[in-house]
């Protein structure tokens, strides 16, 4: 089959269309916290205001974002539960996502003290960042169980094929934090804490709403848990134990999301800042392309198990140019309106200058980018995640010293070590995937 009648076949653009919208929807919504953190903060007289929140949120991330395995965790084992119509393993399911969010909330409540003063003391920021950032992360802790708790609902409804419900949770999450931010940080005057405590009540008001949709899905599985099984260690390993690679994986990159950060602090409370408002230009792109991801991840799924090899080809193929049109658009966007993007989020001249000076990279970024995103659709859904962990150890590895040695560049050189970092990580990507396709593996998958 070749390449132009695979893109030709219109099925599978209906069926990546209707997976991919609502989760691209869904998806943008989530850098909006940070780009409405940025906008209305940036918007405040001194660079190390904004500074203070990029660190801040910086720091929020890393701690919340190694822990997408309980979304994916809880999607595959609930798609599980629905497929078999077993209403009572859904609840247990749902049950036990929320009960192990709730747990690592506590735990990482707890951590994120010692672990947010360590991790200031590496980047030896001003003393006037410093203490506003300690005081973002602190209260930014308080929304952890809720954050954690709307990992485990999206993951939830998306097993259940039910994609209006993320959408519902993100969205109210997203809204009311842009409505609340510019309340507390202009209206009342509550500065750089006030963006942090109208993130916790947003996120807690999105776990809200997605406890109480909860109801309505249930009602279409009837049955009851097994709340014995629920005090078994067996009952739980499954779900602890599954996404142990992914979570190597999410560390590995919010490391370096974490070191860019660090460098970035190193160079100054401008550059800093300039550096958070391009990387929420990333953020759009890549929760965008992550919605073409989780189609993929569905349909290649899908058609692996069937041994459907035409149907795979397919969606790659659709959805593989769907992502590439997306990634040119982003990067055309960024060269064009780059300076609009900046100029929304801050008025502050110093990091508007340092932040236009570097946008050649952000429009560079969605084209090396783009291919990670696709393959990790796909090889979540051949269920292969150790070769995505393997690919991002390996771009780790090899981009860590490359920043170690352009270090003399500046943020130049910071920049162009995190674009050979992305490269390299697809690059391993594309390698796995290729070997894989030599000896016909991924319909043994």
């Amino acid at each position: 089959m070749n390449v132009l009648h695979a893109w030709r076949h219109a099925p599978t653009h209906r069926r990546v269309r209707a997976l991919a919208a609502p989760m691209i929807l869904s998806n943008l919504s989530v850098p909006l916290v940070a780009l409405v953190d940025s906008a209305v903060v940036g918007h405040l007289p001194h660079a190390h205001q904004l500074g203070a929140v990029a660190v801040g949120s910086s720091l929020y991330m890393l701690i919340v974002g190694v822990l997408t395995f309980l979304r994916m965790g809880t999607t595959g084992f609930a798609a599980q539960a629905a497929g078999r119509r077993d209403g009572g393993a859904l609840r247990q399911i749902l049950l036990q996502g929320l009960a192990l969010g709730l747990g690592l909330a506590l735990l990482l409540g707890v951590l994120a003290i010692p672990f947010g003063g360590a991790a200031l003391g590496l980047m030896n920021p001003s003393a006037e960042l410093d203490g506003l950032a300690r005081e973002f992360l602190h209260t930014r802790r308080f929304g952890l169980p809720a954050a954690l708790a709307n990992y485990a609902l999206v993951g939830w409804f998306l097993g259940t094929q039910n994609a209006r419900a993320p959408l519902a949770i993100l969205l109210l999450t997203n809204l009311s934090n842009a409505a609340l931010s510019l309340w507390f940080v202009l209206g009342l005057d509550w500065g750089v804490v006030g963006a942090a405590r109208a993130a916790v009540l947003a996120e807690w008001s999105g776990a809200v709403l997605g406890l109480l949709l909860t109801r309505g899905a249930l009602r279409r599985f009837p049955g009851r848990p097994d709340w014995s099984a629920l005090r078994r260690w067996m009952a739980w390993r499954p779900l602890l134990a599954v996404n142990r690679d992914i979570f190597i994986r999410s560390l590995a990159l919010q490391a370096v999301f974490f070191l860019v950060t660090v460098q970035g602090a190193r160079l100054g409370d401008t550059t800093v800042a300039a550096n958070a408002l391009l990387l929420n230009g990333l953020l759009l792109t890549a929760y965008a392309l992550d919605g073409l991801a989780h189609a993929v991840e569905a349909l290649c799924g899908h058609a692996i198990g069937a041994r459907d090899r035409p149907a795979l080809y397919r969606t790659l193929v659709v959805a593989g140019g769907w992502a590439l049109l997306a990634s040119a658009a982003f990067a055309l966007a960024f060269s064009l309106g780059g300076g609009l993007l900046v100029d929304l989020q801050t008025d502050i001249g110093e990091v508007r200058q340092v932040a236009r000076s570097y946008l050649p990279y952000l429009a560079v970024l969605p084209l090396v980018a783009v291919w990670s995103y696709l393959l990790d659709g796909l090889f979540i859904g051949a269920t292969r995640a150790r070769e995505m962990r393997d690919a991002m150890l390996i771009a780790l590895a090899l981009g860590l010293p490359l920043g170690w040695l352009l270090q003399g560049l500046g943020n130049h050189g910071l920049w162009l070590a995190f674009l050979a970092f992305m490269a390299i990580r697809g690059l391993c990507l594309g390698g796995f995937a290729w070997r894989l396709a030599r000896r016909d593996g991924w319909l043994a998958a």
